[in-house]
């Protein structure tokens, strides 16, 4: 049996090492995970109760429109119903929006360092890839404008970007969409956007009453710590997102993690917390990586990528065995370490155990 030939060579996706599986190769009894951008103070309790309550239900299929959900967000943001759509993740956004409009031939533009899962899909669609370098680590997106051609179909804008932490302003983001083809679809990536500060940070919902070509994503998975549930959803034009419900498999988002995003939405103490430790983490890595002479990029999610001077996988092999799992490997950038923001006590442990490997690894 022979799948499609364009999937073949297709990379798969590496998530953050799991912390049991580092213990069990490695012997250790205490591992910090700091790989895959999670919430270290958990999710809010508001979600753990509505779970229990819930979970009586679990012999039921979940409401395959999400409805209750939907009415609860589209409050919050101000939206109308008909301009949601719910995944496992916002990556699974990605992967309908990319076989809902995506066929061999079309070209869609990304940076070069990104979100993988834009590229990934893509690909799976045999869609023709284009990649315009980030300029120190940002979107470039007038040069992203320029390689727009009439066989343009997405673009792709990840913003803050994973994985340097960058983002692109209101004022970048609204002159690009001004010159934007009404037939591309732009998608907004902003699963990091709870986290910002920068009051020039790009609200992509409010863009979207002016351009019908707008795809915003956002995600649970990250400021509400429901990672493990996988869900996610899009905000677009109502004609947007019906092409892409056309493609969505039923009942994919579970019962629990309805209940949890909802109850979530809630708990503004909780992401008021889960933003200030943000901060509280991202300054003090900032202030040792500088007092270590590395550079890094301006954070604006709950993950800093500095620069440790030597090749990331050493690095990240050498961590590892002090118990310490971060994230390396970026074509771009290979000199580059990802790491998540953890508590005050693991960012402290992660710079002990970073300070010493940077005294043994030679370049």
């Amino acid at each position: 049996m022979l799948p499609k030939t364009n999937i073949i060579h297709l990379p798969v996706y590496q998530p953050g090492k799991p912390v049991e599986d580092v213990k069990r190769e490695l012997g250790l009894s205490e591992v910090i995970k700091l790989a895959s951008n999670e919430n270290p103070y958990g999710f809010s309790n508001n979600a753990k109760s509505a779970m229990i309550e819930e979970m009586s239900n679990c012999n039921i299929y979940p409401d395959g429109a999400s409805v209750e959900l939907t009415a609860a967000i589209a409050d919050k943001l101000n939206v109308s119903t008909d301009a949601l759509i719910f995944g496992t993740g916002s990556s699974d956004i990605i992967l309908m929006t990319a076989r809902a409009f995506l066929v061999p031939g079309d070209e869609t533009i990304m940076a070069d360092e990104t979100f993988s899962q834009y590229k990934h899909n893509a690909e799976i669609e045999n869609a023709t890839i284009v990649e315009v370098p980030l300029k120190d680590g940002k979107h470039d997106l007038p040069a992203m404008l320029s390689k727009v051609s009439d066989k343009t179909k997405i673009v792709w804008i990840c913003n803050p970007n994973n994985p340097t932490g960058t983002i692109v302003t209101h004022h970048e983001l609204s002159s690009f969409m001004k010159s934007v083809p009404a037939h591309v679809l732009v998608v907004l990536d902003e699963a990091y956007g709870e986290f910002v500060y920068d009051a020039d940070y790009s609200d992509g919902v409010s863009m979207l009453k002016d351009y019908t070509n707008l795809l915003v994503l956002r995600t649970f998975s990250k400021i509400y710590g429901l990672a493990a549930l996988r869900i996610g959803y899009g905000i677009g034009h109502p004609d947007v997102v019906r092409f892409i419900n056309q493609v969505r498999e039923p009942f994919n988002t579970t019962r629990l993690a309805q209940t949890a995003a909802k109850a979530s939405l809630a708990d503004d103490a909780f992401i008021t917390y889960c933003r200030e430790k943000n901060v509280e983490g991202i300054r003090y890595l900032s202030e040792q990586f500088d007092r270590l002479g590395l550079t890094y990029f301006p954070a604006n999610g709950n993950f800093v990528m500095v620069d440790v001077k030597r090749p990331s996988p050493e690095i990240f092999q050498a961590l590892l065995h002090r118990g310490i799992i971060i994230r390396s490997r970026w074509t771009h950038y290979p000199n580059h370490i990802r790491v998540s923001i953890g508590t005050l006590e693991q960012n402290k442990q992660f710079i002990v155990a970073l300070e010493q490997v940077l005294q043994e690894v030679t370049v």
